[in-house]
């Protein structure tokens, strides 16, 4: 037996699978002239020739690296040497690193495979392998330079200054000083300052000396270890544990405050619970309001209410959050089986006992999957917003950040905020094992 289908029949279907084919080529093709649309408005092909991936590689470079400042003041002759040119990481007088040799008036940098720098009353001079010797002497107050012809573009000479920049590091002549940097691999002075007694020590000799004669009588040398290091001037470990502390805190007192505003709000945006549609709209509304403006607006408006601190931060995360928690709640109570409350209802419970016993074991799931989510959630967006309250780890990234120069503090911070997210990742998901799953 043989069906045949009408002709009218035949012509739908035929039809109905060429939309559906001309749209499964209409999609791509959109979103392709969109892309390409957005490539054209936003100039990406003069954003790549605009691209500066030199000093990309000099910024990739300072995450991991730290420079040396040996400065001569040409007015009075002081020489001063400083890592990062901090005066915290001033070498005290009588230490100097070994690379730079001082005779009479006369200093001498050995900046490395081959490349030398001198400082003397005549001026200075730089010796570069493979070009000569640049030399600068002060004519009437400016400086003059002589070097061999053509001068190279890494050269930089203009009226009051001179800047040598080379792979083994930089030099700067002015009519106020002559500046010297050297780059090296590493986070120096990231266990202790110069002024400690522990500068300069290996792992060996520090745990020969944790157990030695003490040098502080009124403290154990594993104590003054430990204190050396808290309180670095440099890193100022004991100030960035603290931060991360308030950062932690503020996502914990914010997703909290949020989770608990929310459940008892929750049940009045719920339709099984609430039957009055014009309050239930009311609330539904409020939530969409509170979650519907980003935390960072609400950041910026409570801090010129309240004033900068974490605690502001802490209310900025609660104010948003209950409005993502009140939607997500809402929706997990009127998705609850009914037939389990009915039966908690059958034993003479009232309403209270009825959503206790019925309703919060089925959505209690839900609850702390959210909670617990955005609990580690928070955990970032504290850092941004405590870079705008004044609190937290995010206010150290942004200060460093704004000297322009402290780019291996960049990278420390960056490395404890991603290890903070890391740890409350493995937290939140500790909790939600042991108090979803039970085990």
């Amino acid at each position: 037996m043989t069906l045949s289908l009408s002709p009218s029949l035949t012509q739908t279907v035929t039809a109905s699978f060429a939309r559906k084919r001309r749209i499964a080529l209409a999609v791509p093709l959109a979103i392709l002239a969109y892309l390409l649309y957005a490539a054209i408005s936003f100039d990406l092909a003069g954003l790549a020739q605009r691209a500066r991936l030199d000093n990309a590689a000099i910024l990739l470079s300072d995450f991991w690296s730290h420079k040396t400042h040996v400065t001569r003041d040409n007015r009075s002759g002081d020489l001063t040497i400083a890592i990062e040119g901090e005066a915290k990481g001033t070498y005290p007088p009588g230490m100097i690193p070994d690379w730079v040799t001082t005779t009479g008036t006369a200093t001498l940098i050995d900046l490395g495979t081959g490349h030398t720098v001198t400082y003397d009353d005549a001026g200075a001079r730089m010796v570069v392998p493979g070009y000569g010797t640049i030399d600068i002497r002060p004519v009437n107050g400016k400086p003059v330079l002589t070097a061999p012809e053509p001068i190279p573009d890494w050269i930089s000479v203009s009226e009051n200054k001179i800047s040598v920049t080379t792979d083994a590091g930089r030099f700067n002549y002015s009519r106020s000083k002559v500046e010297t940097f050297k780059y090296e691999a590493g986070w120096e002075l990231w266990f202790f300052t110069l002024d400690s007694p522990f500068y300069g020590k290996g792992f060996g000799e520090l745990a020969s000396l944790a157990v030695g004669d003490r040098i502080d009588p009124a403290r154990s040398n594993l104590g003054y270890m430990v204190s050396e290091f808290w309180t670095n001037k440099m890193w100022r470990h004991g100030d960035v544990m603290w931060a991360i502390f308030e950062t932690i805190l503020m996502a914990f007192l914010g997703t909290m405050t949020a989770a608990l505003i929310a459940l008892p709000l929750s049940f009045l945006a719920a339709r099984n619970f609430m039957a009055l549609g014009v309050f239930r709209g009311a609330v539904r509304r409020f939530f969409d309001f509170v979650r519907g403006v980003d935390g960072l607006i609400w950041t910026i408006i409570l801090s010129r209410a309240f004033g900068p601190g974490p605690m502001t931060g802490a209310i900025a995360i609660a104010i948003t959050d209950t409005g993502s928690f009140g939607k997500m709640f809402s929706e997990a109570l009127e998705n609850i089986d009914e037939k389990q409350v009915e039966g908690v209802g059958s034993t003479g419970a009232n309403a209270v006992q009825r959503a206790r016993f019925g309703v919060i074991p089925q959505i209690m799931p839900v609850l702390l999957a959210q909670v617990l989510y955005y609990l580690e959630s928070n955990t970032r967006s504290a850092t941004v917003i405590g870079a705008i309250v004044g609190g937290g780890i995010g206010l150290l990234l942004t200060q460093a950040i704004i000297t322009q120069k402290d780019w291996e503090e960049v990278a420390y911070y960056m490395v404890l905020i991603v290890l903070m997210v890391m740890m409350m990742d493995s937290l939140s998901g500790w909790l939600r094992r042991k108090l979803i799953k039970g085990e």
